[in-house]
């Protein structure tokens, strides 16, 4: 029995409409699929919950802004909501404390540190970064991933000796599109720019690519996965846009069998180098279709994945596990696949 009569097997996609061709060319590269561990992510900033899945139920891996809910690009796709849910911490001393005060209390293992941006897309987090540095003293084990925006060569070094673990930023491939959608006025070499001055650091760099970022049409995917391919990376976070932060009518739902083949093409352009599907796409059967492309195309972690994505697991034959962190921390896999992992 192929992938696709499997495919209708599985109750929560009784109802899911497949590219038959696709499944097939992802059911072709089965071998290379099987042979990568799964990662289902449930960091701790929103609640969350499937049959197959369960959030922690402990604020073990939570996301700060520095700039509580501002950002002075307000961007078409985000309008700065995206921070809504973030803990704020405007000031160092809030930073420090809440995180002392989570450790102590709710076991947490690590935090996202991010914010607003200023008109030329750069988040200042200079005076964080003593804190990050007593934090990391204290508590070897905290796992710290930022949201660097753009930056230069002295920044990224700057985050390299505070202690920051993973560095992520947008890479956008179209100018277009920083133009239109970022009310940005730079380059697109900016952002590649940006990407080297990171990958000259010791930090585990972790690019993302917005599909569907020019309003639900794809446009600079494929220029950004060529910038993303040239350099030693330690994960590409592939998130799919959505309408529901943006003004009515102004971006449209991307098909979702159009980003079932950016799954498989980027799988086979990265090479070895994990590609992992974050926290942010159209929720509902589009979002369980999403997710069954994912773990057949072989990308390699899932963030707060459908109701269906663990039984095409299975059914492809893929070994995961569940982890209460950011999908962008590298934890690993080992004796706890397919179990969850909640901080104690």
């Amino acid at each position: 029995m192929n992938w696709l009569s499997r495919l209708e097997a599985i109750e929560a996609l009784e109802d899911a409409t497949f590219d038959p061709e696709l499944v097939a060319a992802m059911e072709r590269n089965a071998g290379r699929a099987r042979a990568r561990s799964l990662r289902f992510s449930s960091p701790t900033f929103k609640e969350y919950k499937t049959d197959e899945l369960s959030g922690c139920g402990k604020n073990s891996f939570p996301a700060f802004s520095i700039t509580a809910g501002e950002c002075a690009l307000d961007c078409d796709h985000c309008q700065k909501k995206i921070l809504e849910p973030m803990i704020p911490a405007t000031r160092p001393e809030m930073l420090d404390r809440k995180v002392r005060d989570l450790i102590m209390l709710q076991g947490l293992r690590g935090f996202l540190l991010s914010g607003g941006s200023n008109r030329k897309n750069e988040i200042n987090y200079d005076r964080f970064y003593p804190v990050i540095e007593g934090l990391k003293r204290d508590f070897p084990f905290l796992q710290i991933a930022i949201h660097t925006a753009l930056v230069d060569e002295p920044a990224a070094k700057r985050m390299e000796s505070a202690g920051v673990d993973s560095a992520m930023m947008d890479v956008i491939g179209a100018q277009e599109t920083i133009r239109e959608v970022y009310h940005l006025d730079r380059p697109v070499e900016d952002f590649e720019a940006a990407l080297a001055a990171l990958c000259g650091t010791r930090m585990a760099v972790v690019p993302h690519i917005v599909l569907g970022l020019h309003y639900g049409r794809m446009l600079g995917e494929p220029a950004a996965f060529d910038m993303v391919s040239r350099y030693d990376i330690d994960s590409l976070v592939l998130v799919v846009i959505m309408d529901i932060y943006a003004k009515a009518g102004t971006f449209a739902t991307p098909d979702r069998h159009e980003i079932g083949r950016m799954f498989l093409e980027s799988r086979q352009r990265l090479g070895d180098k994990r590609v992992l599907l974050g926290c942010a796409r159209p929720a509902g059967m589009h979002k369980r279709v999403t997710d069954a492309y994912a773990v057949m195309a072989g990308l390699d972690g899932i963030a707060f994945a459908a109701e269906g994505a663990v039984a095409v697991a299975n059914m492809v034959g893929r070994a995961f596990e569940q982890e209460h962190s950011c999908c962008s921390i590298k934890t690993g896999l080992g004796e706890n696949s397919g179990k969850a992992l909640c901080a104690a």
